[in-house]
């Protein structure tokens, strides 16, 4: 297993974010993270990247416990992540943001290795062509697309992703899942916090359900839509598992048809 989070469980004052939260994550794997607001997605992900330690249970990446280890360490170890809301370098050109990536990840480039690793990942992303823009002057979209290549530099072995998905439209969903497939053929692991649940669905694996800090359901996608518990708490109508578990077509928008 690359990831093991073994009866975790983290409290804030007197709201219980997480209570003895589990899972086994095989290498290779895009594994979905879904539940309502506040469930405790983004706190996982914290806990797991070493921003917050866990009142109770432990983390073990690599086949290493790593529990309450910093983020720039597991960063040296081969854990990325990229936020919910985005944070680009906005005083530093495209190019550089990616470059920071790679001079603080897991291989340690010099200046020189960053820029070609950094020029690699602006091409993956579809940002080459802006390469030595402002980030500032970046749109939404490609905003998600750098703070995705700035994690993709730092080379890593596990890839947490929070949302990448979130205020793009249709086709830049489209285009995001054929990245994020092609980070994964690489042989980078992913996690996925993800609310458009066509695209989730039909992009993981696995998926785990949070609902308050509690991990409610876990399976494939096909048995997580179809839980009665995960539909109560999250999808609210069975109706749509069909629709978010049908399969399609290579290239077909996962949102529509």
């Amino acid at each position: 297993m690359i990831l093991q989070v073994q009866a975790v469980s983290k409290r804030f004052g007197g709201l219980q974010a997480l209570s003895h939260v589990t899972l086994d994550l095989p290498e290779g794997r895009i594994l979905g993270l879904i539940g309502p607001n506040g469930a405790g997605k983004t706190t996982l992900f914290n806990v797991i990247n070493g921003v917050y330690p866990p009142e109770k249970g432990r983390v073990v990446f690599l086949g290493k416990p790593v529990t309450g280890r910093p983020p720039y360490e597991l960063a040296k170890m081969g854990m990325a992540r990229t936020h919910q809301i985005v944070q680009p370098l906005n005083e530093l050109t495209v190019r550089e943001n990616a470059m920071v990536g790679a001079c603080f990840g897991r291989e340690d480039q010099s200046l020189a290795q960053a820029g070609r690793t950094a020029d690699e990942v602006l091409e993956l992303v579809g940002l080459g062509p802006r390469r030595q823009q402002l980030a500032a002057s970046l749109n939404v979209a490609e905003k998600k697309r750098l703070e995705l290549a700035r994690a993709v530099a730092a080379r890593p072995v596990l890839l947490l992703l929070d949302e990448v998905l979130a205020g793009l439209n249709p086709s830049e969903i489209t285009a995001m899942l054929s990245i994020v497939r092609q980070i994964r053929d690489q042989g980078v692991t992913l996690i996925m916090i993800e609310h458009v649940m066509h695209a989730v669905m039909n992009v993981c694996e696995h998926i785990v359900v949070l609902d308050y800090g509690v991990q409610i359901a876990e399976g494939s996608p096909e048995q997580v839509a179809r839980d009665p518990i995960v539909i109560e708490a999250y999808l609210g109508d069975p109706k749509l598992a069909e629709r978010f578990t049908r399969r399609r077509p290579a290239g077909e928008d996962p949102l529509h048809g």
